[in-house]
């Protein structure tokens, strides 16, 4: 393959008008140059410049030569210019996911805010709740939720914010057998689960004191769409674990009830899932900063 320097070198002799005035403006040694060009004609079979030691001149295909090298040279700082102005300025293209729960609870806002902000980034915006392979996908920023730290530690979590959790069921659903007085009381009832894997189903109850256990249970709905998990549990299909902020109304209103109020449910953590810390790209990183400083506010 062409050495690119040598087709450089042979555009930089040109445009100086010699080897000696090139060699002093890009700090190249005059011999260095002649050599190079000299293999450059050598390898493409043709003369470019015909020099003596008195004359130096550019033969009709060399001049062509020069043009289209000319154009390469200019290709290339264009290129590294447009590397360098999305190194600074937030521009190009951003590639996002976020679940539909958590787009109709804020992220939704806070994308349109950020296009604002940044009238040079076009955004791409996928609505998945199942899990998504952010690298292999091609995603830039995944928005989503867990109960706990996520498991692929190649991948960068930054938290936007940490929901408390409860054990909710309808009313008329308790009504139907013994509220639950312990734990284990859990498997006497239908249970209800935001998860898309299959089981074994099981979740993990504390106490204030630091104690806790783990209840093993065999949900009737698994579903990773949050939302049909609320409606089940209001139609009164099972227990479910959901954040309290979302069951909040349905708790005044009498429409839920909470179940083992002194045991306390792991935090749902929402995170911002990117691929990697490095060489990150000033429209992910406004971006990230744009969720994590204002996601609380939007819920």
């Amino acid at each position: 393959m062409q050495d690119l320097n040598d087709l450089f070198y042979f555009a930089m002799v040109v445009e100086h008008g010699g080897f000696a005035q090139a060699g002093r403006a890009i700090g190249v040694p005059k011999s260095k140059l002649s050599r190079r060009v000299a293999l450059l004609e050598e390898q493409l079979g043709v003369r470019l410049i015909q020099r003596s030691t008195r004359h130096f001149s550019i033969t009709e295909l060399g001049q062509a030569f020069f043009g289209r090298c000319k154009a390469m040279m200019e290709e290339a700082a264009a290129a590294r210019a447009l590397v360098e102005v999305n190194q600074t300025e937030p521009c190009g293209s951003l590639r996002l996911t976020s679940t539909t729960e958590l787009l109709s609870g804020g992220v939704s806002r806070l994308v349109a805010e950020y296009m604002a902000l940044y009238p040079r980034v076009s955004v791409y915006l996928k609505a998945y709740n199942r899990p998504v392979d952010v690298i292999s996908e091609g995603f830039d920023v995944a928005i989503r939720e867990s109960s706990g730290q996520l498991a692929d530690s190649e991948l960068v979590q930054r938290v936007l914010a940490k929901r408390e959790q409860i054990l909710v069921a309808a009313p008329f659903l308790l009504d139907q057998h013994d509220r639950p007085a312990v734990p284990a009381d859990i498997s006497l009832f239908p249970t209800l689960e935001l998860t898309s894997t299959p089981g074994p189903h099981e979740w993990r109850l504390a106490q204030r004191d630091g104690s806790s256990t783990r209840v093993r249970h065999h949900p009737r709905l698994c579903s990773d769409d949050i939302e049909t998990i609320l409606a089940a549990v209001r139609g009164g299909s099972g227990l479910a674990i959901l954040p309290i902020s979302m069951v909040d109304a349905d708790l005044k209103a009498g429409a839920l009830c909470r179940v083992l109020k002194e045991w306390e449910c792991p935090e749902h953590i929402v995170h911002a899932i990117l691929p990697s810390r490095r060489h990150m790209l000033p429209s992910v990183r406004a971006f990230v900063d744009h969720l994590v400083e204002n996601f609380a506010t939007k819920e």
